[in-house]
Formats: structure tokens, sequence, C-alpha cells
């Protein structure tokens, strides 16, 4: 037996409260069904003798079940009547998470807007890639929790290293990123690889550092207020993200400032995405500083093995339950992929605008946020599952009105009230249910983890569920392209050279990818689309979403709601044998 798992034995062997539990783990609400005992005290009798005691009683039987107690539900506390140091915390941790959400919301947001005009849609599918690290960082978590400096301090170890050097990074790609978009679509788009791997690498630092102010955040909030660890970071990446992409986007686009801020129509928008790398890369730096010589984090000399560690995930692995859950994940969000990733960038191709959709993700924010609200609540009065469920159809429903938003796209230069209006329903709607989803199964992961492994366990089921979200992306978008057939057709009539900004086209060609696209329109030329991929890949998409949903996903979800606590956890050595 390893020393963990004999200490996860003896935890188990002490139980001091015995709760009547009935479905799922949940207690009874008769309280006469619950009853104190005494810890065990030495007496004269022999363990033997007590053993004989024991299975001569009428009630003793081996097909038993052992009974696993409900979670604890924590009293919450007013922000205002926390500690002093808890208010301390909790805002270096919000601050922390902001800084993670800067360049995630860059990396999952604002740059595959701002490529669509160089890159076609299977490459930005390649560097929707970028974001891999945050799927993945289930692999070298262990790593982080277990090699630090003692004298420097656990979690600060990797923190302030890690982000000096996205803060370096960042500075470093404010000064070449233009030139770097441009290369990205030249050659057909050959350089969007060499443009994906710096992103891949900034998303890595960033998951990285989430490894580490997760595991922190346990630590740095009093135990009675340890919920507001995860309110901390909701708070953060919600704050960043939605500073990288809605009001960088606001900002960043050349309509939004000539309407709103300039009396004379002007070239650029007010805030380039150099500068705002620039900026943001110093400001990781002065932070990182700041944390480095004011926060003093608590010596612990307490190493957990890497060995251990990945031992525990391999034996949750092997968990038949965990196994469903697993497939479960990645195959749930495939119905949805062609709505998520090429939705807005299809209303962007069509002429939408840069700034109306700005002003839609701006629209979106509050109700994004106190809907959320709702969800957290409804997530309380229903089984996770059963709402999780609900919210599954929801969203094909909303990749459906979504379809049929952009099919109903007007004629015309300007977009009409109207349609606007129509895309900001369709986008609250999608946006809702998203949050429904993610907040039911993130309730459920609660419930059903092991608290001996929480850490891991927990880690385990983000990291899978996440994956399922991005690597569909990269096949969805390429499929888009592949599905798309599009013809440039030469002008009818003579153009004066200086209002060409290519060479004249002067035969038919396809124009189905971007840079084909942009040659056809600089040329001259009219790229007629005659069958767009977008609508057949959503349909695909939807339909596999259907069926999967159907056939597997919930009836395998109403059974794994239905399983007590005990089918999710890890058996001691001792038990095992």
């Amino acid at each position: 037996m390893t020393r963990k798992n004999a200490t996860l034995s003896k935890r188990r062997s002490k139980p001091s409260l015995k709760v009547a539990t009935g479905q799922n783990g949940h207690a009874n609400s008769k309280m006469n069904n619950i009853e104190m005992r005494k810890r065990d005290t030495p007496s004269s009798e022999s363990s033997a003798d007590r053993a004989t005691r024991l299975m001569s009683h009428p009630g003793f039987s081996l097909d038993s079940e052992p009974v696993v107690p409900p979670t604890p539900v924590m009293t919450t506390t007013s922000f205002q009547n926390l500690p002093a140091n808890d208010r301390r915390n909790f805002l270096l941790l919000v601050l922390l998470y902001f800084l993670q959400g800067v360049p995630m919301g860059l990396a999952t947001g604002s740059v595959p807007f701002l490529l669509k005009p160089h890159l076609s849609y299977g490459q930005i599918g390649v560097f929707s890639l970028a974001s891999y690290p945050y799927s993945l960082k289930l692999f070298w978590s262990p790593i982080v929790d277990a090699v630090w400096s003692p004298r420097f301090g656990r979690r600060k170890s990797w923190i302030t290293p890690v982000q000096v050097v996205a803060g370096l990074a960042m500075i470093y790609l404010g000064g070449r990123i233009e030139p770097m978009m441009t290369q990205a679509g030249a050659n057909g788009g050959a350089g969007v690889w060499n443009f994906t791997y710096w992103w891949f690498g900034l998303v890595f630092f960033c998951a990285t550092q989430d490894i580490a102010v997760d595991g922190w955040a346990i630590t740095l909030m009093s135990q009675p207020n340890i919920s507001y660890a995860s309110t901390a970071q909701t708070v953060g990446l919600t704050a960043g993200h939605f500073l990288s992409y809605t009001v960088f986007l606001a900002f960043n686009s050349k309509d939004f400032a000539n309407r709103w801020f300039r009396t004379i129509p002007g070239e650029g928008g007010l805030l380039s995405l150099g500068t705002y790398l620039t900026f943001w890369g110093w400001a990781y730096l002065l932070v990182t500083l700041g944390l480095a010589l004011l926060k003093k984090e608590d010596h612990t000399k307490e190493r957990d093995s890497i060995l251990d560690v990945y031992k525990s995930m391999w034996s949750v692995l092997k968990l038949k339950n965990i196994q469903t859950i697993i497939i479960i994940h990645l195959i749930a969000k495939i119905g949805f992929q062609a709505n998520d990733g090429v939705t807005s960038l299809k209303l962007l191709d069509k002429g939408f605008g840069q700034d109306n959709m700005a002003l839609v993700v701006l629209i979106d924010f509050p109700f994004e946020i106190m809907l959320g609200y709702y969800a957290g609540k409804w997530s309380t009065e229903y089984t996770p599952m059963r709402l999780w469920g609900w919210a599954f159809v929801g969203r094909l429903a909303a990749a459906v009105l979504a379809q049929l938003t952009v099919m109903i796209f007007p004629s015309g230069t300007d977009v009409p009230f109207w349609y606007l209006m129509t895309v900001i329903m369709e986008h609250i709607i999608s946006t809702f249910m998203n949050t429904v989803m993610f907040v039911a199964i993130s309730a459920f992961h609660a419930r059903i983890a092991d608290p001996a492994i929480g850490g891991t366990y927990m880690t385990l089921l983000a990291t899978v569920c996440n994956l399922g979200g991005t690597f569909p992306r990269y096949f969805i978008l390429k499929l888009v392209d592949m599905f798309t057939e599009a013809t440039c057709l030469p002008p009818t009539v003579p153009i004066p050279p200086s209002q060409l900004k290519d060479a004249l086209v002067t035969t038919a060609f396809s124009c189905a990818l971007e840079p084909e696209k942009n040659r056809c329109v600089n040329g001259g030329g009219t790229c007629q689309v005659g069958r767009d991929g977008y609508y057949l890949t959503n349909i695909l998409c939807v339909a596999i979403g259907t069926v999967t949903f159907v056939m597997f996903i919930k009836p395998a979800a109403t059974r794994l709601q239905n399983l007590p606590l005990r089918a999710w956890r890890l058996m001691p050595t001792n038990e095992r044998d």
C-alpha cells in the first residue's frame, strides 16, 4: 500500500457522523436518522469478541453497501464581512486571473476576427490550435505541483517566472504583430503556422500560470470562505476576456471610431493590437515585480510525488463511469462547433461589420452575467445533468437559429436596426444555453469528485471538457472550406488601372478560399458563391449532435446522474485486495 492510499484508508475508517442517504448520496429529510457516535475508546474486550458481538447483531449483513456522506454545504459570507486578509487575497486572485484572461481573450476572440481578411476558414482553424494548451494542461500540472523552491514559495516559484516570460513575449509580439499577421496570410496562408506557434507559446504560459494560481487559491482563502476562490476565477477571467475581446474589438474598429469618436473619418481604429499587447506586456512585468517583492507566501516543506499524482490520475481514468463521461465530453460539443466557431466570422464575411459585432458582444455581456446567476440557482433546484440535457437541446436549437439569421442577411451597405436586434437576440440565446451547460456540468463535476484527490479529479474532468470544445474546431473550419464552391468572374466592363489593387482578372478561377477571394476582388472580379460550406457544415454538426444526444448522450447522462457517490470513488488498496 502506498503512503497516500494508506492515509486515504485511515481517513475513511473513522466516520464520526452517520448520515442516512437516499439516491445519489443525498441525505434523507428525517433528522432522527442521524446518530452521533463517540470515537472508539480502549476497552478490555478483545477484537475477536467484538467481531463476534457485531456479527451476532440482527441488522448485520455483509451485503450492505457502504454509506457515502453527502457533501457538506458551506455557509456564505458577504464580501464586506470577509476578514481583511481574505479580502486582500481575493483581490489578488482576481488580478492574477484577470491577467490570465487578457491574452486568452485575444487568442480565442479578437485575433481570429482580425485574421479573417488574411486567412480562409481552414487556416483560421490552424490558428485555433493555439488554444490547445488550456485543454492539455493536465499533463504537466503534477510537475507544477511537485517542483518548486521552498525559499521562494510553492506557487510563486511558477507564477513569477511564467508571468515574466509571458510579459516579454507580449512586448515582443506588440512590436511585430502587424507584419506577422500579413505574413500569416502570405503564400496562400503558409505563414499561419509560424504565427500560431507564437500564440501557442503564450497560451501555454497562461495555462501554466492557471495551474499555479488554482493551487494557490485553495490556501490563500481561509477554509470557511474557500468558495470565493472560484468567484475570483470567474470575475477575473471574465473581465480579462471581456476587455480583450469586446472592448478591444470596439476600439480597434475603424467604423466604431469614426461613428462615435471622430468628427472627420480616419483610417484605423483608436487602439491597435500592437499597442494593446505592449501595454499589457509591461503590466505583466510590473504586477509580477510587485508580487515577488510584496506578497509573502506561507512556507511549506510538504511535497507531493509526481509519480503518485500520475498514478492517482491513471486510477481515476480506469473507472468505468469516468470513461463514460469522458466520451460524453469529447463528442457532446460537436453539434455546436459550426455555430460557435463560424457564425460570427460568416456575419463579418457578409458585411455585418466589426463595430456591429463588438456592439453585439458588448450588449450580450450583462445578459450573460445575469442569466448565469439564474443558471446557478437552477443547478441547485434540478439535478445538474438534467439541466445540462435541457440546455443541450436549447443549444442545438440556437445553432439552427444562427443559420437562419445568417441566411436572411439583408442586401445593401448598411445593416438595418431590425437585423442588428435579430443578431443580438440570437447571440444572447446561444450564449445563455452555453452558460447553463457550463454551470450545470461544473456542478456535476464538483459533486462527483473524490475529495481525497479533489484537485487531480477536477482538473481531469475540466481538461476533458475543454478538449471536447477545442479539438473539433480545426476539422469543422476545414469542412467549411471543403464544402464551399465559389467562382471568380472577370469584370464585364473595363476598369481603370488606378482602381485595381491587384492584377486584372481575365479568366475565371475558384475563389472559395480567402486569399483567392481577395485576389478576385482586388483584381476587379466578382466572387460568386455557388455553395456556402457554412450551411452544410452547420446542418451536419446539428444532425450529429441530435443523433448522438438521442442515441447515447441522454441515456448515459441520466444513468450517471442516478449513480451513488461511491460509484465515483477510488477504493483504497486494502479494499481492492
